[in-house]
């Protein structure tokens, strides 16, 4: 039975010595929940010890439900990213909510109201009609969830590449503010203390999603897991976030947990280990949606929009009546011991509870004489019987690494060495950046988050489709700016620098937005742990990360991992996305967008080398996926960050756009239509015309400044030590690259807007 759990003849071993005997059907099936990959983290947690996740304005690190930064003015944010891959992958729409639904869980679970989500996704290519099945649900679930309980979307991003073609990524990033007064974590402390159930009855939807949906190989036939994937209710979650909110604000819980993986098993036991305590339970008192739920669905069940909150006795009555306003269920299911065990009852807290309360009560300890497990009295007798920190501790694995055999071919397979020949001086690349603009995955994402409401709350300054997304802080002078990326392919060439190369990106689109980098949360997607090269992979990313993030100065307050992502029996290329949370200490309006001003000059500050290993032309246009991802010099990357982020804060820019994927063509043009004014510009000399148009070199951002004051900015950017080229000016209805590209505005854009509709068989202006 245990290997249907997906624990090992090891791990089974390792619960009898701890328990002293075999497991009971309960604690066997906790046990499988708790130590999955999902939930316990056993191949990954040996390195993650390697970010660095302190700074002075840290409140709260990794290991709770979200990282918590101070912000000034007596504010904190709570940022947390997490992943629904697996049960997207089997059913988009559900799964695609539902992970929207446990992420704006996590935050209020902090005492924070979530203000924003992000969404960055994976999919296989759109000429797969199961792909397109499994994007459009995706969508239609986020904004399905997140309009209806109040949430804005406001960025995110979109990637297609057929690494991912049976197993998308799907992951959501969610933000909250609150008064740091209010700040509250997960702790059962004090003995006799209540675990109050808050919210929906519990169903059998989500049973196992943990262990059976996301710690194990994904195959054919997955659909045979559709009742895994939880159903969320958005109009539920609502209620619930306010009355969490409102039982924090009158002091009347001490801590919160959310009910996501392994249900209230893990909540339970996890708020009774962190406060050094124990919890009895009875499953009598959940509430069930279904008939003839066992203890097992009852504690394993991961049913959406429930909270456990940890109230005193004396408080109980008003927790219940303000559940009541609230018109949410609340019901009492445990108690705080001092006996640090878990245990599991069945109709205990009723046997010996007294009359007059409703619900009734225990009148005394749960471990005196009369309640203690005896042949004569059943009752009592416990379903599960275990120390509390034992689920939480779970094995921890130093998995076998080794790089993949292919890595050194793959790595000197440089595309240019292959391009340079047909790309000679003089060559029309007009076709090729029509070309890019009508990949997926460069293409305009319109028809994604016109389908997100991003101005709930009235607190959206710049929402999707800019570098990063910004939000004011109503009260105060601040706002914060938000990115997320992911570079799957620069990870698969070389994970150490696509590692650092991913950090890099987030850090400058929050620098291009005028903010300063606070924290860092990090959803590291990779393939079968079992396999060595998917470790190698994932401890080089990690170290890429993390040299990235101490080089700038960004802490680590949280992350997640998913593994097990398979696609046709591969794993998918090595995912890492992170989120960047930044903030602006004085927003005066609207931060410059990614635009072309008529008559200004277009300026790139930073570095372009013939880096096209990995890149959208060299992988995707012309189907050359070998070579070496852009060098990511962290020294170079700090320079430009803390120059960009001063212009934009200082006005001294009238537009601002990041080089990243397709080039500086595509920045440039992405620009132009952001204004509707096209350019004429010059390449550099020194790198060969189509490689300056389509390399990715990291550390580029494109400026629009007036040409008074260029030499002054020019002789600005020397001395920050931050290399600055002034290519051309803006005017016109052409894309102008001289001697590369010469290709009407309208038409380009034409080609950039409609891609994706015209994939899907969408109206190029669907809503």
């Amino acid at each position: 039975m245990h290997r249907q759990l997906g624990l090992t003849d090891g791990e089974l071993g390792d619960i009898e010595e701890l328990l002293g005997r075999e497991p009971t059907e309960l604690e066997l099936a906790m046990y499988a929940v708790m130590w999955s990959e999902h939930c316990s983290y056993k191949s990954s947690s040996v390195h993650l010890r390697r970010f660095p996740t302190e700074a002075p304005w840290v409140l709260v690190g990794p290991g709770e439900g979200a990282g918590v930064i101070d912000v000034g003015d007596g504010l904190a944010v709570a940022i947390r990213i997490e992943s629904h891959n697996h049960p997207s992958a089997v059913e988009p729409y559900q799964g695609a909510a539902t992970g929207v639904g446990g992420i704006i869980r996590d935050i209020f679970s902090m005492g924070a109201r979530p203000i924003a989500l992000m969404d960055p996704l994976r999919f296989g290519s759109l000429d797969d009609a199961r792909t397109r099945y499994l994007f459009e649900g995706v969508v239609s679930g986020i904004s399905g969830y997140g309009n209806a309980v109040g949430v804005p979307t406001v960025g995110g991003e979109v990637v297609f590449d057929d690494c991912y073609r049976e197993n998308p990524l799907v992951n959501v990033l969610c933000l909250g503010l609150l008064p740091i007064e209010r700040l509250v974590l997960a702790r059962a402390e004090g003995a006799g203390k209540l675990a109050v159930l808050l919210g929906s009855s519990t169903g059998r939807d989500g049973i196992g999603g943990a262990s059976v949906l996301a710690s194990a190989g994904f195959e054919e036939g997955s659909e045979a897991k559709r009742p895994s994937v939880q159903v969320g209710d958005p109009f539920e979650e609502k209620r619930l976030i306010e009355a969490c909110l409102a039982l924090l604000d009158a002091g009347l819980a001490t801590g919160v947990q959310d009910l996501g993986a392994a249900g209230l098993s893990c909540a339970a036991s996890e708020t009774a280990a962190k406060g050094g305590a124990g919890m009895d339970v009875d499953v009598a008192r959940v509430a069930r949606r279904e008939p003839g739920m066992n203890p097992v669905e009852l504690l394993t069940s991961e049913s959406q929009e429930r909270m456990l909150a940890i109230v005193e006795p004396k408080h109980l009555d008003e927790v219940l009546a303000l559940c009541e306003r609230w018109e949410i269920r609340a019901t009492v299911v445990g108690r705080v011991t001092d006996t640090g065990r878990f245990r599991v009852f069945d109709g205990l807290f009723d046997a010996v509870g007294v009359a007059g309360t409703n619900p009734p009560l225990p009148s005394h300890s749960l471990d005196s004489a009369d309640v203690k497990p005896s042949p004569s009295d059943p009752l009592a007798a416990p379903l599960a019987d275990l120390p509390c920190e034992s689920l939480g501790n779970g094995p921890m694995y130093t998995r076998p690494i080794s790089p993949p055999a292919d890595q050194a071919t793959l790595n000197a397979a440089d595309p240019w060495e292959s391009l340079a020949e047909n790309f000679g001086p003089g060559t029309d690349c007009s076709d090729d950046l029509l070309a890019l603009l009508a990949t997926p995955t460069i293409a305009d994402k319109s028809w994604v988050w016109r389908q997100y409401d991003h101005q709930l709350f009235l607190n959206t300054v710049v929402g999707p489709g800019g570098d990063a997304a910004v939000l004011r802080l109503k009260g105060t002078s601040k706002a914060l700016a938000l990115a997320t990326d992911g570079k799957g392919r620069f990870c698969r060439l070389d994970p150490r620098t696509g590692g650092r190369l991913v950090v890099l990106e987030a850090a400058r689109n929050v620098a291009c937005a005028g903010a300063e980098p606070r924290a860092l949360v990090n959803c590291l997607n990779f393939g079968n742990p079992e396999h060595p090269e998917v470790m190698w992979q994932f401890r080089e990313v990690v170290e890429g990360i993390s040299e990235a993030c101490e080089a700038l100065g960004i802490p680590v307050v949280g992350g997640n991992v998913s593994f097990y992502n398979e696609s046709r029996g591969a794993d998918i290329d090595p995912t890492p996305v992170v989120g960047v949370v930044g903030l602006i200490e004085r927003l005066d309006g609207v931060p410059p967008i990614l635009r072309t001003i008529e008559r200004e000059h277009l300026v790139v500050l930073g570095t372009t080398r013939a880096e096209l290993g990995g890149s959208e032309w060299a992988a995707v246009v012309h189907g050359l996926d070998g070579g070496m991802p852009p060098v990511a010099d962290l020294d170079d990357a700090r320079r430009l960050h803390s120059f960009v982020s001063e212009l934009v804060a200082g006005r001294s820019v009238g537009g601002v756009h990041d080089c990243a994927d397709g080039g500086l063509a595509v920045t440039l043009a992405e620009m132009a239509f952001g204004s509707g004014i096209g350019f004429t510009v010059t390449p550099e000399a020194d790198v060969a015309a189509a490689a300056w148009c389509f390399s990715e070199s990291a550390n580029r951002v494109v400026v629009s400044v007036d040409a008074r004051p260029l030499p002054h900015f020019l002789r600005r950017a020397e001395e920050a030590g931050v290399h600055a080229v002034d290519l051309g000016t803006a005017s016109g209805d052409r894309l102008i690259i001289d001697g590369v590209i010469d290709v009407g505005l309208a038409d380009a854009e034409c080609v950039w807007r409609e891609a994706i509709p015209n994939a899907l068989g969408a109206s190029a202006t669907a809503e």
